[in-house]
């Protein structure tokens, strides 16, 4: 079997997948000639990753569609190398690896895994939606191909509003989970808190088949923060979240706090109160997409800049009434709050 990263697999640095906050990146370009802004890539990753939130390079939310094959290994390269700078050497690297065919998804995770990821995250293409949005059968094949070919772990990527509305059912993805042993997850950004619930209880039975790695179980995540505490009581693992890059302390507490409150439900209160302010902030800010993610980014950190054409940036005046909205100024004093900065 091929090198990954330098080491064959055996020696491979093992760094479980654990429940928890994930961050999709945003991808950061320079203003004139829209190359890799690597070193605002890098800031970011370590300061998310510092407040105990794991990168998710090349996602919905980095972009990945607009990147070439040569820019998403170096910016998987780029992320372990922040987190490995920081003296995290341990946290894993989730690779967005979703692409048009299926040859190219399993050259793109091939890529990734060579480059440094330990994990991939994959969608369905949604060019021909409207044939495989009603054959389960072709989609069942595309994501067991993937996984069986996939020398890491892959995750299961559901998100209608990038796919062409494609949009996998709970039997479907209860079906590929019990069936493909490389399969370590879900991100549901449907919202379907009944679909999240259904596969939780799926993959918490007893009897659910063991995975290929054992270091990597099968994780349910939401792909938003407002259902974060009422998911974790229907036994989901946390989030894959936009808003984690805007307020990463906040969100790692309200799934702290959460997990506390199965176990001691006194705790209950503080969590609900977290979160509303996150609920809040996230259906304002997400309604802003990757252009309002990188207004605010640039007003707490300095970097953020513009989306890739062809989308579109924020015009002033949204960007501004965005920024200054009282779900994004709450939920700022929050992150300032818990992060212990008052800047």
């Amino acid at each position: 079997m091929a090198a990954i990263n330098g080491h064959s697999p055996a020696q491979r640095r093992i760094r479980p997948l654990k429940a928890g906050i994930y961050a999709p990146i945003p991808t950061f370009f320079l203003p004139d000639s829209e190359e890799l802004d690597i070193p605002s890539f890098e800031a970011h990753v370590t300061k998310v990753a510092t407040a105990g939130v794991g990168p998710v390079i090349a996602g919905s939310m980095g972009e990945g569609l607009h990147l070439s094959h040569a820019e998403r290994v170096k910016l998987v390269q780029a992320g372990r190398k922040a987190l490995d700078n920081a003296g995290l050497l341990d946290m894993p690297l989730i690779a967005g690896t979703g692409a048009g065919s299926t040859r190219e998804t399993i050259e793109l995770t091939n890529e990734a895994a060579a480059a440094g990821a330990d994990y991939v995250l994959v969608i369905a293409s949604g060019y021909f939606a409207g044939v495989l949005a009603g054959h389960k059968a072709a989609l069942k094949a595309f994501w067991t191909e993937v996984s069986e070919k996939s020398p890491v772990p892959v995750m299961i990527y559901n998100y209608p509003g990038a796919s062409g509305g494609i949009d996998l059912d709970s039997d479907l993805i209860s079906e590929l989970a019990i069936e493909c042993p490389n399969i370590c997850g879900v991100k549901l950004t449907c919202g379907n808190v009944g679909k999240l619930t259904r596969i939780a209880d799926v993959v918490s039975a007893p009897d659910f088949p063991p995975r290929k790695n054992p270091h990597a179980p099968f994780l349910v995540l939401g792909g938003f923060t407002d259902f974060i505490t009422p998911s974790t009581f229907s036994n989901a693992h946390g989030a894959i979240t936009g808003l984690a890059n805007v307020a990463p302390h906040s969100i790692v507490k309200l799934y702290e706090l959460s997990v506390a409150a199965t176990k001691d439900l006194s705790v209950l209160s503080k969590a609900q109160r977290l979160q509303g302010i996150i609920a809040r902030a996230d259906y304002t800010i997400a309604k802003g997409s990757i252009a309002g993610t990188k207004v605010i980014l640039e007003k707490l950190y300095g970097y953020g800049g513009l989306p890739r054409k062809p989308l579109p940036p924020m015009e002033l005046g949204a960007a501004k009434a965005l920024w200054e909205h009282p779900h994004t100024q709450d939920v700022v004093r929050l992150e300032r709050e818990l992060s212990g900065k008052t800047v």
